[in-house]
């Protein structure tokens, strides 16, 4: 039982560390800056979900491929399928957004709450 959970975490580790080292490669290789690669990967989420491969990809990957940016990508899709379903193309516009808000409204409180705790400053270059 211990072995397989332990398998279990590597493999999330493996799964979402080659995300991050694909990542990181882009960032070594290419001049592509780390905003354009965070819209490539958010749009491979999109892209997978809207095709329905991100969930087979999600079932070997778990929260390795769930919690990166890809994963909010396929949230954003899955709530715009979710809308149109229910309210026609203008669901198209809302749905995207109301199935993130909470983890949006999340990163915004922390951030708030890391800001108050840390003395955030810019870089000096």
């Amino acid at each position: 039982m211990a072995l397989e959970i332990f398998l279990r975490y590597l493999q999330v580790f493996a799964v979402g560390g080659g995300i991050c080292m694909l990542g990181q490669i882009l960032i070594n290789t290419t001049k592509m800056t780390s905003a354009r690669i965070l819209v490539i990967f958010l749009l491979l989420g999109v892209v997978l979900e809207a095709f329905g491969l991100f969930d087979a990809v999600a079932d070997f990957g778990m929260a390795g491929v769930k919690i990166p940016i890809c994963g909010f990508g396929s949230s954003l899709v899955k709530g715009v399928i979710t809308a149109v379903m229910e309210d026609d193309i203008m669901g198209a516009f809302a749905g995207g957004m109301k199935s993130v808000s909470v983890g949006i409204t999340a990163a915004i409180f922390f951030s708030f709450i890391y800001a108050l705790i840390f003395s955030p400053h810019s870089k000096k270059v």
